[in-house]
């Protein structure tokens, strides 16, 4: 299968390297300095207990962007995509899968023809070393569903990928994601305003009580039935990535603009809607708006 990643992100390398083990991998970057990085010299990936190994990915940057690829895997940050969805569709393409994190881009995605579309939920830990170099800090799985159009071709994939790289294909892409929005929504911004490390959030008791009371004001608004499954849930990814930083403390730390938007900006869309009061996601996203907003008046 031809596949083109858009992103050179941590997760855009993890991609491009795994999938480039059976597949034609064409990965598009924002900088052509970066492109010239991976095909001079390789990606690298780094992974727990293994030494380093490289596999050869044809990079080029996004402005290069040909489309004719079976599918385009598109592995930036929400608040990227209004720009970069014009310039996917402009061209042929066969299929979408979008990895963002939060619910936002949902509503980004409703209009497009291209079929088909699928959306992801990534849970694997992955951190960006260099250009051309990913730390891959977390195993996890990749899961995606579809949005509109056919499954032929997500089953072809993930019957394609390897054990230490599974896809797995899920049945309902809303119930996907909203899990994944209540893991966002309660370890990201805490995280990255605390400073600390996500298994910090349930060690730490008083840090947990916030845990708690953040994720009962997300599942009011979010209407949960099965509360109970959602916050076993969310434990267990806290849990499994307790030595990890999450990407709102790490997009802080580097001085990127975070996902908070498309994470608690679209819970209070959702509580404006309902009427539902949520004065913990109102702290949380103003912390994290202020923390980028300090970083641009610097």
């Amino acid at each position: 299968m031809k596949i083109a990643i858009i992103g050179g992100g941590s997760l855009g390398l993890l991609f491009s390297y795994y999938l480039s083990e059976k597949h034609e991998v064409h990965l598009y970057t924002r900088t052509q300095q970066q492109a010239d990085l991976i095909n001079t010299h390789g990606l690298h990936r780094i992974k727990l207990g293994d030494k380093r190994t490289t596999h050869n990915v044809y990079a080029a940057p996004l402005h290069d962007w040909q489309g004719t690829v079976d599918m385009a895997i598109i592995a930036v940050k929400q608040y990227q995509l209004p720009e970069i969805i014009p310039m996917l569709t402009a061209k042929a393409v066969g299929s979408l899968l979008f990895l963002q994190n939060g619910y936002g881009h949902i509503k980004l995605l409703k209009d497009l023809t291209v079929l088909p579309i699928f959306v992801g939920s990534v849970e694997h830990g992955a951190v960006r070393s260099n250009g051309n170099t990913v730390i891959h800090n977390g195993v996890g799985v990749t899961r995606a569903a579809l949005y509109k159009g056919s499954e032929n071709l997500l089953r072809e994939l993930s019957a394609s990928l390897a054990s230490d790289f599974p896809l797995i294909h899920e049945d309902d892409y809303e119930s996907m994601l909203i899990k994944k929005l209540v893991v966002n929504s309660v370890i990201n911004p805490l995280t990255a305003i605390l400073n600390v490390k996500n298994g910090d959030l349930i060690k730490n008791p008083y840090y947990k009580g916030i845990f708690v009371n953040l994720f009962d004001e997300c599942a009011q608004v979010l209407e949960l039935h099965n509360k109970e499954d959602y916050f076993e849930n969310l434990l267990n990814v806290c849990k499994k990535t307790a030595e990890n930083y999450s990407s709102m403390y790490k997009d802080l730390e580097n001085g990127r603009k975070t996902e908070i938007d498309a994470i608690l900006g679209y819970l209070l869309e959702e509580a404006a809607r309902k009427n539902i009061k949520a004065p913990l996601i109102h702290n949380y996203y103003d912390c994290i708006k202020g923390k980028e907003h300090e970083r641009e008046g610097a």
